[in-house]
């Protein structure tokens, strides 16, 4: 687990809110504080879909929703000329890239025993930090996956010209 500073929030929020640079991620839960605060589980809802449409891997293909299906939603909360008092979005890598990162070093963990790598968004009003986590399915002693994540957060970040500072 690693916690990192954004230095240019303005520059991140456009790539998180208006840009495609993190729709390889489900929306866990998100909380937005403006006028009212708006409360988000990112479970998809049972009693939405026909039982055909629940069970279809086309229509529903995780049991939370994607982030670029839900970010317009996030961005028309957010956007406006008053800053939030404060907001927090939990995020998961989609499935299909966890093996990837996972074999990206030697380790014996495999994606079946990872339930997510997590990262956490979070703004207080005065700055906004990334927290990393994984989440395992049962314990494990092995936390490569933990650094291997970390990593590859940082490579992210990297690529998408987001700048950072580590958070001691």
């Amino acid at each position: 687990m690693i916690a990192l500073k954004i230095t240019n929030i303005k520059q991140f929020m456009n790539k998180f809110l208006a840009g495609e640079d993190f729709d390889s991620f489900l929306l866990e839960q998100a909380s937005i504080s403006t006028y009212n605060t708006f409360t988000i589980d990112g479970r998809e809802n049972r009693e939405f879909y026909t039982s055909e449409e629940w069970e279809d891997p086309e229509i529903r293909p995780y049991e939370f929703t994607a982030w670029k299906k839900i970010r317009p939603v996030c961005f028309d909360l957010i956007k406006g000329k008053r800053t939030p008092t404060a907001f927090h979005f939990v995020l998961h890598l989609i499935p299909e890239h966890m093996a990837a990162i996972l074999q990206s070093e030697d380790t014996a963990v495999t994606t079946d025993q990872v339930k997510a790598f997590v990262l956490n968004i979070k703004y207080d009003g005065t700055g906004l930090t990334l927290v990393t986590g994984t989440a395992f399915h049962t314990f494990l002693m092995d936390k490569t996956p933990d650094g291997l994540w970390d990593k590859a957060i940082r490579q992210f970040l990297d690529q998408k010209e987001i700048v950072y500072d580590i958070l001691a």
